[in-house]
């Protein structure tokens, strides 16, 4: 008897668990498009709270510039994303792709960061080398009297 109640709970949890608790939306933004649109928010985002003048000076907004770029409207991309939000699977498989995407961008910046300084650098070198052999070959000896 004790162990008829166990399966029966065990899989009434387990058909319990497969029940959708969001509809997918009839206008559902494809899985692939949502994971570009959260990136562009995280970099919009990102942009805002280290230097929010820059989004100023450029006229960007960060939802109507989503809205635009996207072509979607303010409704879908809320139904969308609740959606996205109800299925957790799913969810973290977009967000570890905008992570991996956002550290591979880090990357690259922080190498052309690099090599920027690198031929600052090296510049920096060449015109103090090329002043000092002007300095040299200008300096004239200083007769020594006797």
């Amino acid at each position: 008897m004790m162990r008829k109640i166990l399966v029966i709970s065990t899989l009434f949890l387990l058909f319990s668990c497969k029940e959708k608790l969001v509809e997918p939306p009839k206008d559902l933004i494809p899985e692939k498009e949502m994971t570009e649109i959260l990136y562009d928010l995280a970099v919009l985002n990102g942009m805002r709270t280290t230097n929010p003048t820059n989004l100023k000076n450029y006229g960007i907004e960060t939802m109507p510039y989503i809205y635009e770029k996207y072509k979607i409207d303010s409704l879908r991309f809320v139904t969308s994303d609740r959606y996205f939000a109800s299925e957790p699977v799913i969810y973290q498989r977009m967000y570890q792709t905008i992570v991996n995407r956002l550290e591979k961008r880090i990357k690259e910046l922080d190498k052309a960061k690099e090599k920027k300084n690198d031929s600052i650098k090296a510049r920096n070198e060449k015109i103090r080398d090329s002043l000092s052999k002007q300095n040299m070959s200008t300096t004239k000896p200083v007769p020594i009297k006797k």
